[in-house]
């Protein structure tokens, strides 16, 4: 009896096992017939669910989830793929296959020194890969170009910046020459009020002393026309005394 329930739950366990296998097998068929007529998003969810229905894990499932994300432009998704089963047990050549199509996603998402990298992981589990050889060396020369532009892009910055510099340094140097053409110019000004004052005070004083001058050659004349009178009154006493006099004598 026990031996009887011991082969039967044995039968069981590998009827289940082969269930889940014809499941997984299914959905990958699916998922490869979604990805040959471009429905990779159907694809896609075919494979996870193969995923999902795996018993001993392998990569296969997961390769070919990788390889609908990049499909789909989902170059990010695709990369962190193909990188979580990077690590798993594999052969060098399916470990090149993976490495490779990492370093197509990344290269994809622009980021191009890691690309290399993975190029460099695929060649070296399989070093006879020409396909791999091409796009490291690809990849290699865009990052080049890349660093050439960097270049040439700081240096027409660091123009750039030198010619603001100049032109600014100029800006400043005008704005003190105007500055100091202001200043000039204050200084002038302050100067000719200083001349205009002077002059208008000379003239006043010049004008007062005329005023005083005529004052005085009034009070001159005054004292002149004062004089001449008491001289004439003078006379016409004397002339009136003579007068008087020579009466009386000759009367």
């Amino acid at each position: 009896m026990k031996v009887s329930k011991i082969i039967l739950i044995s039968i069981m366990t590998l009827f289940s096992l082969s269930l889940f296998a014809q499941k997984e097998r299914k959905f990958i068929r699916q998922g490869n017939k979604d990805f040959e007529k471009g429905n990779y998003e159907n694809s896609e969810v075919a494979y996870r669910k193969a995923i999902e229905l795996e018993k001993e894990k392998t990569h296969h499932p997961a390769f070919n989830v990788g390889d609908a994300l990049y499909k789909q432009k989902k170059y990010e998704d695709a990369a962190t793929q193909f990188e979580n089963i990077s690590n798993l047990e594999l052969s060098k050549e399916e470990k090149a296959k993976i490495f490779h199509n990492l370093g197509n996603s990344l290269l994809k998402n622009n980021k191009l020194k890691e690309s290399i990298e993975a190029y460099k992981n695929a060649l070296r589990n399989n070093p006879a890969d020409e396909e791999t050889r091409y796009n490291l060396a690809y990849a290699q020369k865009k990052m080049q170009q890349q660093q050439q532009q960097q270049q040439n892009k700081d240096k027409n910055k660091d123009k750039k910046d030198n010619k603001d510099k100049k032109d600014q340094d100029k800006k400043d140097q005008n704005k003190d020459q105007q500055n100091k053409d202001k200043n000039k110019d204050k200084k002038d000004q302050k100067k000719n009020q200083q001349k205009d004052q002077k002059k208008d005070q000379k003239q006043k004083q010049q004008q007062q002393k005329q005023q005083i001058s005529k004052k005085d050659a009034e009070r001159i004349l005054q004292a002149l026309a004062n004089d001449e009178k008491k001289t004439q009154k003078k006379v016409k006493e004397q002339k009136a005394a003579a007068a008087k006099v020579k009466t009386e004598k000759e009367w």
